[in-house]
């Protein structure tokens, strides 16, 4: 049987992680495909941030440049002659990132800059050793998602990136205000306008205990304050059965499930949101094991979109603009470069509401035209920005 694309490119990411640095020329060869398949196969990785493509050779994103590596970074002209070099951090290239990496290099594209993209795998020394490396090929300036704790940066986390030696924007990151850096541009999604619009979708459907599970990452507090800001402007009680972290049996991968189930059970929770989409997509299992019907007896809707519309019941979801905060941080950091001395902006995008069969609202209004605000939220796009900057 002919091998597909992508199994070639999960034997790519094997080999070269395997090897951390290969030639491209050796790598058709150990492939058995020819140089210009190879090629094209490592600029396709390469563009969503899985390798790092430099002068015929192909790396691991989170391997170090090598000092003529560096060099050949540094020498490498950019696509105009006066052309921008910026890089970017982030703590992996899949999942939620690979869509803000994506419209970062479009907007890098649009604007004729190249971008160097490295990866750290949620390791804050490698934080800095790309920054360093990058600082070293010469870039211009730097779009950064530190990998900081989740409940955000303390002073000492913070004091690395606060005076940065060349401009920075923050990618879904913040640094609390009073905390050094704070002022820095930073491109984020709305998760706590997000949470919200779940909560008030929920509520419109009639319910009136809504129970909030959530994983430990870094956009929990701001999903928190959301479902939280939500749920006592409409009258509601908090449910957050999500499990306080690194207390008594806690577990990375705990999101409150058996309590969940132990009030649906006793008759006086009938709709959740639920972080991540993929830790919903496994609570539907667990739900459907359990003999709950879903949405039938219980509504669920999920926070992040990458898997959602996967699920055995597709899942409806709060989808941040992932792209359009790569896009944007792009425009921000190129138009920093170009006026140094402009105000310092925050951007965020809301996400948006997307109306699938796991929260009941079209069976629920079978036959009956959809109120005006849940099609707007169904199907528009994702609203323009709003940007802030200091007084």
């Amino acid at each position: 049987m002919r091998e597909s694309v992508e199994q070639r490119h999960g034997r790519i990411l094997r080999l070269v992680r395997e090897r951390e640095s290969v030639r491209v020329s050796e790598l058709a060869a150990r492939l058995g495909v020819s140089v210009e398949t190879a090629r094209r196969d490592v600029a396709a990785l390469a563009a969503v941030g899985r390798v790092r493509r430099l002068h015929g050779t192909v790396s691991w994103p989170t391997a170090p440049l090598n000092a003529r590596d560096a060099r050949v970074a540094r020498r490498t002209p950019a696509r105009a002659p006066d052309g921008l070099v910026l890089g970017m951090v982030v703590p992996v290239s899949d999942y939620y990132f690979r869509s803000v990496i994506q419209g970062a290099r479009r907007a890098a594209a649009d604007a004729g800059v190249r971008l160097l993209v490295g990866v750290t795998d949620y390791t804050s020394e490698r934080d800095h050793q790309h920054v360093a490396t990058l600082l070293d090929a010469g870039v211009d300036g730097l779009l950064l998602a530190p990998s900081w704790a989740l409940e955000g940066p303390d002073e000492a986390e913070a004091a690395p990136f606060a005076e940065p030696p060349v401009p920075a924007v923050l990618v879904e990151r913040r640094i609390p205000l009073g905390v050094p850096g704070s002022h820095l541009d930073r491109v984020v999604s709305d998760h706590a306008g997000g949470a919200a619009l779940a909560v008030r979708h929920l509520a419109q459907l009639g319910h009136r205990r809504i129970a909030l599970l959530a994983r430990h990452t870094h956009t929990r507090p701001a999903v928190r304050a959301g479902y939280l800001s939500a749920v006592r402007a409409l009258g509601l009680p908090d449910d957050d059965l999500s499990p306080l972290p690194y207390g008594p049996g806690w577990h990375v991968d705990d999101i409150g499930g058996d309590r969940l189930l132990d009030l649906i059970d006793a008759g006086e929770v009938r709709a959740g949101l639920v972080h991540t989409d993929i830790d919903a997509a496994n609570l539907l299992h667990r739900l459907l094991a359990h003999g709950v019907r879903v949405p039938e007896d219980f509504a669920l809707v999920c926070h992040n979109d990458e898997m959602a519309a996967l699920a055995d019941v597709p899942l409806t979801s709060v989808s941040p603009a992932t792209f359009a905060v790569g896009e944007a941080a792009v425009r921000l950091l190129v138009r920093r470069l170009e006026e140094p001395d402009a105000a310092h902006s925050a951007v965020e995008w809301l996400p948006r509401l997307v109306i699938r069969d796991s929260c009941g609202a079209g069976r629920s209004h079978e036959g009956h035209e959809p109120p005006a605000a849940r099609r707007r939220w169904a199907s528009a796009p994702a609203p323009a920005p709003t940007a802030r900057t200091p007084d």
